[in-house]
């Protein structure tokens, strides 16, 4: 036997073993989810978020589509178990309390550490739309805190 075909069938082997986690590849069509728009409690200004994925049991990740208009933000929140952004369009902004706000630009991937206070939107004069990828902890993935300012905004 040829090693292309041991490593073959060892392979073959290993894969039919594992558990299987899907029952199949589910493919959602573009713009076939709702788009919801940001309520006030959490939004200030203009955005919008499409669900992509939500969380399951196997991810403990929801996947959404955000949209901000330019000068729309999100509240000052926290997530227990973190949260993923991946700009996608424009340039935005985005700030841990204390420290000072950092541009965010399409291609820029972000990490918000589990706990961190944070917000994030677009710039004053320039929407951004971004993917987020949010990590659930006892079924919780946020928790929305007090709008930032006007001043906070535009100061940063």
């Amino acid at each position: 036997m040829n090693k292309f075909a041991m490593v073959s069938m060892a392979y073959l082997s290993i894969v039919t073993a594992l558990p299987a986690y899907g029952q199949s590849i589910q493919v959602t069509p573009n713009a076939s989810t709702p788009t919801n728009i940001g309520v006030p409690e959490n939004f200030t200004g203009n955005a919008t978020f499409a669900p992509l994925v939500p969380a399951n049991d196997q991810t403990g990740a929801s996947t959404a589509l955000v949209t901000f208009l330019p000068g729309a933000r999100t509240v000052w929140h926290t997530h227990p178990a973190g949260q993923t952004l991946i700009v996608q369009t424009g340039k935005g902004w985005i700030q841990t309390e204390g420290e000072p706000r950092q541009d965010i630009n399409p291609g820029d991937v972000v990490w918000i550490p589990a706990g961190v206070k944070h917000w994030h939107g677009a710039s004053a004069t320039v929407g951004m739309t971004h993917i987020s990828v949010t990590y659930t902890k006892d079924g919780k993935n946020v928790d929305w805190l007090e709008p930032v300012t006007d001043p906070q905004y535009v100061k940063g």
